[in-house]
């Protein structure tokens, strides 16, 4: 199998523009069976900051043991600062090594925009991989349709 299909992607932030306040609809993702994710924040054009709860605190994972429950941060997954306002078009990436202990459910917390004209355009990509049993299909790898050329 080629590497990347040994993988699963879920969207945990639909791509969306928000300025001054969290981001809608912030998913979690299931990591139960790998042993590795990467969370990839995607950032397009913006003109304010983007922080976690607010746009102040840098952005980081969280984690915790049902879908629904209390969150509580990941240990060292947090970027070194906020998304600045001027960090248009560029992709970050936060890997966290799930052979260690960790809860199975894990999400950015409280994606947040800051307040200027514009906003933040800003979407978030979970991806898994090593996993204990490989993705056989399209579904099994969060995709809706792949060709295989």
């Amino acid at each position: 199998m080629i590497e990347v299909q040994n993988t699963k992607s879920v969207q945990l932030l639909a791509p969306q523009i928000k300025n001054n306040g969290a981001f809608a609809n912030n998913g979690y993702i299931d990591t139960q069976s790998f042993n590795h994710l990467r969370v990839l924040l995607d950032v397009g054009a913006t003109d304010v900051a983007i922080g976690s709860g607010d746009a102040s605190t840098a952005p980081l994972v969280e984690e915790c043991d049902t879908t629904g429950g209390s969150y509580t941060a990941v240990s060292g997954a947090a970027l070194s600062a906020v998304i600045g306002a001027t960090d248009d078009n560029k992709l970050y990436a936060i890997d966290i090594d799930l052979t260690k202990s960790h809860k199975r459910y894990m999400r950015v917390k409280a994606p947040t925009a800051g307040n200027n004209v514009t906003g933040a355009n800003l979407s978030i990509l979970g991806i898994l991989s090593r996993p204990d049993i490989g993705p056989a299909n399209a579904a099994q790898q969060g995709l809706t349709e792949h060709i295989k050329a």
